[in-house]
Order: C-alpha cells, then sequence, then structure tokens
C-alpha cells in the first residue's frame, strides 16, 4: 500500500507563504512524476504543479507560475510545494499526487492520492 501525507496547510493571511510537504511511504512503486493539484469550495480539482521525480522538470498551471515552486527530495522519497504571494482565490484543499508511469501531459493519470491539506489566505 502507498501512503501519501500532506502537511505544511495552514490559514495565511495575503501576501504570504506557505510551504507543503507530501511524504511517501509504503510498498516501492515506480514513480514518473508527481504533482500537487488543489480543490476549493465548490469547484472542480484542478492542477497546481508537477516535477518529474528523475529529471526534475517541473510545470505549472498559469494561476501559479512565478510564485509557486515545486520541488523533490528524492532520498526523503518527499515532494514540496512552496507558496508565495498567495492571494485569497488559491485558499483550497491541497492534494499531492503520484503518477507512475509517462503520458503526454502533467494533469491527468495520476495513480496515488494524498488526503489533502488545508489552506486559507484571509484578505
Amino acid at each position: 500500500q502507498v501512503q501519501l501525507v500532506e502537511s505544511g496547510g495552514g490559514l495565511v493571511q495575503a501576501g504570504g507563504s506557505l510551504r507543503l510537504s507530501c511524504a511517501a511511504s509504503g510498498r516501492t512503486f515506480s514513480s514518473h512524476s508527481r504533482g500537487w493539484f488543489r480543490q476549493a469550495p465548490g469547484k472542480e480539482r484542478e492542477f497546481v504543479a508537477a516535477i518529474t521525480w528523475i529529471g526534475g522538470s517541473t510545470y505549472y498551471a498559469d494561476s501559479v507560475k512565478g510564485r509557486f515552486t515545486i520541488s523533490r527530495d528524492n532520498a526523503k522519497n518527499t515532494l514540496y510545494l512552496q507558496m508565495n504571494s498567495l492571494k485569497p482565490e488559491d485558499t483550497a484543499v491541497y492534494y499531492c499526487a503520484v503518477k507512475r508511469y509517462y503520458t503526454s501531459n502533467y494533469i491527468t493519470g495520476y495513480d496515488y492520492w494524498g488526503q489533502g491539506t488545508q489552506v486559507t489566505v484571509s484578505s
């Protein structure tokens, strides 16, 4: 069983920063890439960022480009999301996910998901 556990969420004022972590554990699994997604109340889940696990190539949604940075620590099997210049519209539950195999896009095809961590940005 693969477990993904997010942490680092919380309440922050607009313009502030948070760093999310996603620790993976459980049975050994292949990992082509990992990503962050978010879901705001009443909205569909949306892609935030992704990173290839070996090469470190990164991909971002336009809405977070220049403000968020995705990174990983392969030795710790942990994924991160540094979020700066936060806006109220960034308020959502943030999920990490693992994509085991390559597909032509980084928005779909994820195999494992965490339980989510709440991020609330006050104005």
